[in-house]
């Protein structure tokens, strides 16, 4: 709590702890903040543990208002959680009596209603709740600063951390968004100087290629140029700038971790919160739960605890289940991967061309629909899964708790989400070998299928596509969710009580109101921070593959912001006011996300772009050619149809065989996309020289790639400190005058003892 300086030092007219530093850009009014006629300023004081044997060395304008909202219901909070109830061992707390039915439900109250029939321009907020809905709630203000002291003294520190992550990491997509957008243009403005595309779309040049068919029986031979879109398609997300984009995305992770580092130190030492995990008392219910007691080495004092190895069973068993529900996730990927292949085949088989053309493209777009539901329905199931996973190893802090929720929740959903992606990106089209081979075919139902490659125009606009439907799909969904819902229970919760109100004219009461809103989730905060690491993880990892993910995230997060923002004013009963030191275990998972996205965008570049085959066929030194001319040529193999067995020779009666294309020829060559030998060189259909070359010219590339990356992000890391310099001398500053403040008390209380004494001896003699 604030101290009185001149308690400490003479001559200090206040506690100003204000640094001396103005500009031009200070002195300027910024459109994007509040007036302090609307939003006061929050004083900056130095402060020091408050100590009531002390009180006279803190500043305390008025008793009643000394402590904050949200510090006095934490306070009575906590008293509610340790209260015992009954004489027994785990009969203690008002979550105990809520699930046993004693009472109904347990929360603080709001100020007050968070609408008033003035505005807040002319005669000032009603109530903090009202504030806050006018300044940060309501969604006319979307682009204005959050008011996170208002929000903090409102909701507490871990409400206010959240929000301050929050809008910090939209702010550090604005660059990012312009970037990718500026990509995707220039993809855009260049796509008709795309030679390779150009190549494809020439019915009279490579377009007349004739190709060798994508699935068994069913398909018939094709021509190139059918991938004339395709290839356009690909090429706005798979040109020159993409390189230069992925290793922007890396640094711009790697600057956006550094500077929130910052940023939370500013945060820890404004709000008071640098040594609150030190401070963390034992959960209620590990203290009802756990019977066994030792002596804390620290604090001498008997406290319970769980034995090693009752620890370690727990922890194994849980490892157990979150490998069996893993296996689950892959198992929803595999149904999903015959789903693309069986799906294909079918398509292919129609006797429309337009759906012919289409295969791939309809494949992709309704197995990602699909998938996006499975996603969905495991991860409501997984939840109480990993729940009653971390309640059955007993942590011992709400930290812990949430930290070992945390990593359960978030390795399922990191294989939910990212498996398909990560198979369409790396797998797809992997174990094809050439038209023919035995191992291109997968048996279901004494029927055999072939496995789906890639379009000769590449796999990253499949990609491309997963990528938008899941990321899209789930913001959307999300939203949705989170703004109907509540306001549909709290209609049919409110309702009654506003008829009896009218009716009978009674007294809805403050209670009754908060009573009748959407009760605030169990888990806190925990569902926001895995939305946006979920999404920060598809602006990472695969940006290299989706140049708009970061407007995509951006655009949404302007929009979650108001939509939390309003969930906890306006919606939800008001949280109990938790503190918190940082964002806790979420920024080691960001810190893993930024690794594994300079891998991932490496390999991505590397294997799934045609970045590498084309950087290859330009500085060959046999046959380069700077313009990429006969590039898809260059990329194409030769098969003898003769080879195909019968049972996967393609049916001369087909629709195809009788189109203009093929006008009743006999095919008796095609061509597929691979680096192997024709027909008649042996070993026939063995890959050549050029297949290894371009094979070591992507593993040099990631080998680079990633260690210059990580080379810059080492430097850009080691050049921006953890905590500013204007902070860490404040810090320093406070400490100093916090001991000062104790040293002087206890000196004039000693005094004071003396003068005491030597009154009642005089008074003796």
């Amino acid at each position: 709590m604030p101290i009185e300086l001149n308690t400490v030092v003479e001559d200090t007219k206040e506690n100003d702890m204000d640094i001396d530093f103005t500009s031009c850009f200070n002195k300027c009014h910024n459109p994007l903040d509040w007036s302090e006629d609307i939003v006061p300023a929050e004083p900056n004081y130095f402060t020091a543990p408050f100590n009531r044997s002390r009180e006279n060395i803190f500043i305390i304008n008025n008793k009643d208002t000394f402590f904050t909202n949200a510090q006095r219901s934490r306070m009575v909070y906590e008293v509610l959680l340790r209260t015992k109830y009954e004489p027994a061992r785990d009969k203690i707390g008002i979550d105990k009596l809520v699930s046993n039915g004693a009472y109904t439900a347990h929360f603080p109250l709001h100020d007050g209603k968070f609408t008033s029939e003035h505005s807040i321009l002319t005669n000032g907020a009603a109530n903090d709740r009202h504030l806050l809905y006018e300044t940060w709630a309501r969604p006319g203000v979307w682009y204005k600063h959050q008011p996170l002291d208002l929000i903090r003294n409102y909701f507490g520190e871990k409400v206010g951390i959240y929000f301050a992550w929050l809008g910090f990491y939209t702010g550090m997509l604005i660059p990012a968004s312009l970037v990718g957008l500026a990509v995707f243009i220039y993809g855009i403005a260049t796509l008709w100087e795309n030679i390779p595309s150009e190549d494809i779309c020439d019915k009279s040049g490579a377009g007349n290629i004739t190709m060798c068919p994508l699935c068994d029986k069913r398909c018939y031979y094709w021509k190139l140029s059918t991938s004339c879109l395709y290839s356009r398609a690909t090429y706005l997300f798979d040109n020159p700038s993409t390189v230069f984009f992925a290793a922007f995305m890396a640094l711009w992770a790697t600057v956006f971790l550094e500077f929130w580092k910052r940023k939370q130190a500013e945060i820890e030492y404004d709000w008071d919160v640098a040594d609150y995990e030190f401070e963390e008392h034992v959960r209620p219910e590990f203290e009802a739960k756990v019977t066994r007691t030792k002596v804390n080495p620290v604090t001498k004092i008997e406290e319970p605890y769980l034995p090693f190895y009752s620890k370690g069973c727990r922890r194994f068993t849980s490892l157990l289940v979150i490998c069996f529900m893993i296996c689950l996730v892959l198992a929803a990927l595999l149904g999903v991967i015959v789903y693309r292949i069986v799906i294909v085949a079918v398509f292919y088989a129609q006797p429309y061309r337009y759906i012919q053309e289409n295969a791939k493209l309809a494949t992709t777009a309704t197995a990602a629909c699909i998938n996006l539901i499975i996603i969905m329905l495991l991860n409501k199931i997984y939840y109480q899964v990993a729940l009653a996973l971390t309640n059955l190893e007993r942590p011992r802090t709400d930290t812990e708790f949430e930290n070992s929720f945390t990593i359960k929740m978030f390795c399922f959903q990191f294989v939910n989400f990212y498996a398909t992606i990560f198979y369409i990106a790396f797998f797809k089209g992997s174990f094809y070998e050439y038209p023919g081979s035995d191992w291109n075919y997968i048996h279901l139902a004494e029927e055999k299928y072939m496995i789906i490659q890639c379009d000769p125009a590449g796999c990253l606009i499949e990609l491309c596509i997963q990528l938008a439907i899941v990321m899209v799909g789930k913001q959307a969904f999300n939203n949705f969710k989170e703004i109907m819902i509540p306001k549909i229970k709290n209609w049919c919760s409110a309702r009654g009580a506003k008829k009896a109100e009218k009716q009978e004219d009674n007294i809805y009461t403050r209670w009754e109101r908060d009573h009748d809103l959407t009760a605030s989730p169990p888990m806190g905060l925990f569902e926001e921070y895995l939305e946006m690491v979920i999404q920060y993880g598809f602006v990472t990892i695969f940006v290299a593959a989706f140049p708009l993910a970061p407007l995509f995230a951006l655009i949404n997060n302007i929009i979650e912001i108001r939509l939390d923002a309003f969930k906890f004013v306006c919606e939800w009963r008001r949280p109990p006011a938790m503190k918190a030191q940082d964002i806790g275990i979420w920024f080691g998972i960001l810190q893993g996300i930024t690794f594994i996205a300079v891998i991932t965008n490496a390999f991505i570049i590397a294997y799934t772009s045609d970045f590498i085959p084309k950087m290859v066929y330009r500085f060959s030194p046999n046959d380069g050619h700077q313009d990429l001319t006969g590039y898809m040529r260059w990329t194409l193999s030769k098969f003898d149809v003769n080879d195909f067995e019968n049972s996967s020779r393609p049916d001369p009666n087909h629709d195809s065989a009788r189109s203009p294309e093929f006008n009743n020829t006999i095919v008796t060559e095609c061509s597929y996309r691979d680096f192997r030998n024709p027909p008649g060189i042996d070993p026939k259909y063995e890959h050549t020289l050029t297949y290894w070359y371009i094979f070591a010219a992507r593993l040099a590339f990631v080998i680079v790639f990633e260690h210059a990356i990580f080379l810059l992000t080492w430097v850009i890391g080691y050049m921006i400190p953890d905590i500013p310099a204007d902070v860490h001398l404040m810090m320093l500053r406070e400490n100093y005058l916090a001991k000062e403040a104790i040293y002087t008390t206890e000196k004039d209380k000693s005094k004071e003892e003396r003068e005491r004494l030597k009154n009642d001896v005089h008074k003796q003699d």
